[in-house]
């Protein structure tokens, strides 16, 4: 058995595609979608991750303006421009691209977020939505949501299959567990803490491995005939990009997998603006976020 390769760049350019065509409509009304990002600090890997939204955003016709702070910025200066932008009507979209400096609460920059513009998915509001399963959520998080519609266009039934998600972040690995038991999938979730880690991925129908670390899932740890979904990327010191997944050896074992680079990260950057288009669609429709 070869895996099929589910194309990550494909899928997102056809999402996109859907959305260019949604923004033009909202011109037309006179409201351009607006996302704001505010970068604090000069991180490299977070200068990129900007440019990849801001260039994304040009591509299907929304507008985007990062907000640039110095390292050194003070908590209070960060959540002014918050507040700020929390009350720009031209802003439909505002995230904090994280890691912020250590001298910063990320929690509660985090929640100065106007819900309504939390297009992340990190407001407390929309993690708890998804906890007790409410119809109310207002923005789910990128990259769980774009794996699922990864799943979704590759026809995977999640419905009553075993998923085990590897990793247990707040940013992946927990919202992802949570949006496919919505899908009534019967999910476990591992950790650097899980004791032998192959007696949990070897029972997947669906593995979902967002862990951070290089190969970390091999062949025999994999069930025949799994879907894989690597989220993981990383650097070796030969400048090559490879998933937490080894990816040549599992292609011979599953049934779909997802290529590192090219896989999950162009649905990432695809479902925020889907999110920031969402958001601005609310907006001029007036529909009011459930209280």
């Amino acid at each position: 058995m070869t895996a099929r390769i589910i194309d990550g760049r494909k899928v997102a350019q056809g999402v996109r595609a859907g959305l260019a065509e949604r923004v033009r409509r909202l011109r037309e009304r006179g409201v351009r979608p607006g996302l704001a990002v505010v970068l604090v600090g000069e991180n490299a890997a977070s200068q990129v991750y900007v440019r990849q939204k801001t260039k994304a955003c040009e591509e299907v016709g929304v507008h985007s303006h990062v907000h640039k702070l110095a390292g050194s910025a003070s908590e209070d200066r960060i959540l002014e421009v918050i507040h700020s932008l929390n009350a720009d009507p031209a802003i439909h979209g505002l995230i904090v691209q994280l890691p912020l400096p250590r001298h910063v609460d990320m929690a509660k920059v985090l929640e100065a977020i106007d819900v309504e513009k939390d297009v992340d998915g990190f407001h407390l509001y929309n993690v708890g939505s998804l906890v007790i399963g409410s119809s109310h959520i207002v923005f789910p998080p990128c990259t769980p949501y774009g794996v699922q519609l990864l799943l979704e266009h590759e026809g995977i039934e999640i419905e009553g299959r075993n998923v085990v998600v590897v990793g247990a972040s707040n940013i992946v690995g927990k919202p992802m567990a949570l949006m496919l038991l919505r899908k009534e999938a019967t999910v476990s979730i591992c950790h650097v803490k899980t004791r032998d880690l192959a007696q949990f991925t070897i029972l997947a129908d669906i593995l979902i491995v967002a862990a951070g670390k290089p190969n970390l899932i091999t062949a025999p740890m994999v069930k025949t005939g799994a879907a894989v979904i690597d989220v993981g990327i990383n650097r070796l010191p030969d400048g090559r990009l490879v998933g937490d997944v080894d990816f040549d050896a599992v292609r011979e074992k599953a049934s779909h997998i997802t290529p590192v680079p090219g896989g999950v990260g162009p649905m990432t950057v695809t479902m925020l603006i889907w999110n920031t288009v969402e958001a601005a669609e609310r907006h001029a429709s007036g529909r009011i976020l459930p209280r």
